[in-house]
């Protein structure tokens, strides 16, 4: 079981009181010296997390203007591809073996948000009320996107290969091909399925967001894929390094986040097909709902989340991670 926390003490150490073994660091505050991250302030950081009896299992992204141009074709391209390759040789240097990263510009986003009962609140997407102004001021085609995305997992992969770091690539959220004017490609099965195509290596893999997954699954879906059908498929090839374990209502152009164990995704039948799939990697809460009289990092709701998800872990497998009780 995974946690995704920012770097801070009170957020350490709640992991490690609820149980934690691997922690995600989602964009940890790394200084970003000549647009790249250097060695000595990645492993500051994975000592901070060893400190509290936890282990720093990935990275998820960097900061966002370390990598847009690279993702959306951007004059700078080269220049930032050269430094997100050094970035990730000094991610393995370190002693981290996994590095994803949303491979999307602008950040995901949402609409606005719905009562999902009582106050709680779920973010919400809906297409007929999106208003988001262009973000970039080159053109970009979608062949073009295609090209630098082909070009940064032909490039990364084997030096990932070769620093012991496993890659894996973020869908858009809210899935959907354009964004601030920016072709979007992971956004459905079908590109996923040609993502990993692109080298065929486990060090090229994805970092499954159920969530953004279920959202896309029975829109833009040529083939009927189901998002069970998904994540058998993903698993089966090992090209899943970790999980973000959400749940959903609605697909687009239309959905909101609701809590772990409603929304239309059969959350047990999931997680019975990662177990039955030889699924190895580790599961974790994400876009928690706000709830009454909760922090802003949300501990009340991801509490709730972990103790969900080590439930179904424990019920898939017919064991605890803590041994006999």
């Amino acid at each position: 079981m995974g946690l995704n926390s920012s770097s801070n003490t009170e957020a350490l150490r709640f992991m490690a009181q609820l149980g934690v073994q691997d922690v995600v660091l989602n964009t940890p505050p790394i200084p970003v010296k000549n647009g790249r991250w250097e060695l000595v302030d990645i492993v500051g950081l994975k000592n901070r997390v060893n400190e509290f009896g936890l282990e720093l299992s990935a990275i998820e992204n960097t900061q966002i203007d370390m990598r847009h141009h690279l993702i959306a074709g951007g004059p700078r391209f080269e220049e930032q591809l050269e430094n997100m390759v050094e970035t990730i040789r000094n991610i393995g240097r370190a002693g981290i073996p996994m590095y994803t990263m949303s491979w999307r510009y602008p950040r995901y986003y949402r609409t606005g948000h719905v009562d999902i009962g009582f106050g709680a609140l779920g973010t919400a997407y809906d297409a007929e009320v999106e208003n988001w102004p262009n973000v970039i001021d080159w053109e970009l085609t979608r062949e073009r996107a295609w090209e630098c995305l082909e070009t940064w997992v032909r490039t990364a992969t084997p030096v990932a290969e070769e620093y012991g770091v496993r890659l894996g690539l973020h869908p858009v959220d809210p899935p959907v091909p354009v964004v601030g004017g920016v072709p979007q490609l992971l956004f459905n099965f079908e590109n996923y399925r040609r993502l990993i195509d692109i080298y065929d290596s486990p060090a090229n893999s994805l970092l499954l967001c159920q969530g953004s997954f279920s959202q896309m699954a029975g829109a833009d879906q040529d083939d009927g894929e189901s998002i069970y059908d998904m994540i058998e498929y993903f698993v089966k090839r090992k090209r899943v390094l970790y999980v973000h374990f959400r749940n959903v209502s609605g697909t687009v152009p239309k959905f909101h986040e609701t809590f772990v164990n409603r929304g239309h995704v059969d959350m047990y039948r999931a997680m019975r097909i990662y177990a039955e799939n030889g699924f190895d990697g580790f599961f974790m809460d994400d876009h928690v709902p706000r709830t009454i009289g909760d922090t802003d990092w949300g501990h009340r709701a991801k509490a709730y989340a972990n103790g969900y998800i080590q439930a179904l872990i424990e019920t898939v497998t017919d064991r605890s991670l803590y041994g006999a009780h």
